[in-house]
């Protein structure tokens, strides 16, 4: 009996641990998001619901009419509870080469940002 018509050849496969996972990777990244704006949206939804927090602003904001500082802030919420969920379903729809040139360049964005706020702030 021949030994090699017997045995059984074994492949090895890397395993993909990201196949049919893209779901959860957009509900991490919504979730981070989330996080990361807690505080503005809740300070958005705190100005929004009281409108005497008018005069804390100078400028535009202190001229507008009641109605449209509610709106404005109303606006600036509504946008905020939305961002973790566009953010999630970006991700989960998005291929890899998309994700990463968007990342570069909110990385690029978030680096300017910083380089001009020490150059005219301090």
């Amino acid at each position: 009996m021949s030994s090699k018509g017997s045995q059984r050849v074994a492949h090895e496969e890397a395993m993909d641990i990201t196949e049919g996972k893209s779901g959860l990777w957009g509900a991490l990244a919504g979730l981070i998001v989330f996080a990361l704006i807690a505080v503005p949206l809740s300070a958005a939804f705190a100005f929004a619901t009281h409108p005497h927090s008018q005069q804390l602003f100078a400028g535009r904001l202190s001229d507008a009419t009641a109605g449209g500082y509610q709106a404005f802030w109303w606006l600036v919420t509504i946008f905020l509870v939305a961002l973790p969920f566009l953010v999630g379903f970006g991700v989960a729809k998005l291929s890899v080469k998309s994700l990463v040139i968007v990342g570069a360049v909110i990385a690029l964005f978030v680096i300017a940002i910083m380089i001009l706020g020490q150059v005219f702030v301090f």
